[in-house]
């Protein structure tokens, strides 16, 4: 009887968490469209009608986006959503740069061949993906072309032998993606100059060449976020 339990017990579990993903995708894909807007307060009622789910799920649904950024919860108020502002922008394109500077450092000491390997495969799919959104900005390509966006920038710093550098470093893209889908959007993003940039980063990545290779990040990493 005791194993019967126990077996339920982490079906549930394990629905339960499945429900919270689900629920924080949802939501992490609304506020990086603008559908959920900055500073708007987030009412569990509200979003359990939208967007379904137990109290508990979307309790712990929003603990984990408070978690990554994107939410922000004060004691007696409940959440809203995180703010946008243009000291927000600056901060995070700061970080971002500071972070994936030092993890690319690392990446271009440590890496290996397959290493290489898998940021040229994240560089094809990424060249793919911008001339598919270029061409058709509909939300499914969007979101197609934001996920290869993560693809490059994560394989770019993989090999940097630090969990915690690759964490903080996906917590803060996450961050930017807002802005990133509101210059496409505004279709504010210089199409050719991306891949003329992507294609040096690369190339100085593979080459070893650390001192191109950081300029260029940080240079992708600003036209990520301001025109």
């Amino acid at each position: 009887m005791r194993i019967w339990n126990e077996m339920i017990f982490s079906g549930k579990k394990n629905e339960d968490s499945t429900i919270v993903e689900l629920l924080a995708s949802s939501l992490r894909k609304d506020i990086a469209f603008g559908t959920l807007l900055p500073d708007q307060k987030l009412k569990l009622n509200e979003l359990r009608s939208r967007y379904g789910g137990s109290n508990h799920s979307m309790r712990e649904t929003l603990r984990i986006l408070s978690s990554e950024g994107l939410v922000e919860g004060a004691a007696q108020r409940g959440f809203r959503v995180t703010s946008a502002t243009e000291d927000d922008l600056r901060d995070i394109q700061l970080v971002r740069q500071e972070i994936e500077s030092i993890a690319l450092s690392r990446a271009i000491a440590l890496g290996d061949v397959a290493w290489e390997g898998q940021v040229v495969a994240a560089h094809h799919a990424l060249q793919k993906a911008e001339a598919a959104v270029a061409t058709t900005p509909d939300d499914l390509t969007a979101l197609e072309w934001d996920d290869a966006c993560r693809a490059f920038a994560t394989a770019l710093i993989a090999a940097c032998d630090s969990p915690r550098l690759i964490d903080l470093q996906r917590k803060f893209f996450d961050q930017s993606r807002r802005f990133r889908l509101a210059l496409l959007r505004e279709g504010k993003l210089n199409w050719a100059a991306r891949k003329a940039r992507q294609k040096a980063l690369l190339d100085a990545v593979l080459d070893r060449d650390e001192i191109t290779a950081l300029a260029l990040l940080k240079e992708e990493i600003e036209a990520d976020l301001k025109a």
